[in-house]
């Protein structure tokens, strides 16, 4: 096998499955291989271009992204509600919204683990995309702000508008939708609360 054979089976070793974790947060269980294939397929194309301009991890995580957008968008079966985008007017912050992180919490920890409750998932695959994919890429995927510039291909202060926004958007949905509790782990925990299931079943 020559080296960027070599090259390339240790990148696909290394990094898919970050990538189809990371694409199960975007387009689902069931889509989220078959599009890390077309990643890799992708990544192995245009291996020998890569010029470093970037860290490898988020040139793959644009590619990524990029992929998981163009099935979204070809795919009726996806929930993709055409008021979930921003309008340049939201994109365009004011200085209560340039607030640092801080004044938002963050995803408990315990909340992001792999195993996270069903419930909790619903709630991110539910988030706006524009607001799931930074929460994602950051939270789940431990991404810098730059990083996820790079990914995203947007200015700084455009994610962490995002990031914000949606660390509130979501903190309100678990509040809204969510019971919290300690599991026999002591770890929290959370079922859908009973009058959600009783509205869904409707």
């Amino acid at each position: 096998m020559c080296d960027s054979e070599n090259e390339f089976q240790k990148i696909y070793e290394d990094h898919y499955p970050r990538i189809v974790r990371y694409l199960r947060r975007l387009v689902g269980d069931s889509d989220a291989e078959d599009v890390a294939q077309e990643v890799f397929v992708k990544v192995h194309q245009a291996l020998d271009g890569f010029r470093g301009e970037s860290k490898l991890s988020t040139w793959i995580y644009r590619i990524a992204t990029n992929t998981a957008m163009d099935r979204l968008r070809s795919s009726s079966s996806k929930i993709l509600s055409t008021s979930s985008s921003l309008t340049d007017e939201d994109e365009t912050a004011d200085e209560t919204d340039q607030l640092s992180d801080d004044s938002v919490p963050r995803l408990d920890t315990t909340l992001i683990r792999k195993d996270m409750n069903d419930c909790i998932r619903g709630i991110v695959d539910s988030l706006p995309e524009n607001f799931r994919t930074v929460l994602v890429l950051s939270d789940l995927e431990g991404l810098t702000n730059a990083e996820i510039c790079g990914v995203l291909d947007l200015p700084l202060d455009t994610v962490k508008i995002r990031l914000h926004r949606g660390r509130k958007h979501l903190k309100k949905a678990l509040e809204s939708n969510c019971h919290f509790y300690r599991d026999s782990r002591n770890e929290l925990a959370c079922d859908r609360k009973a009058s959600n299931i009783e509205f869904r079943k409707k």
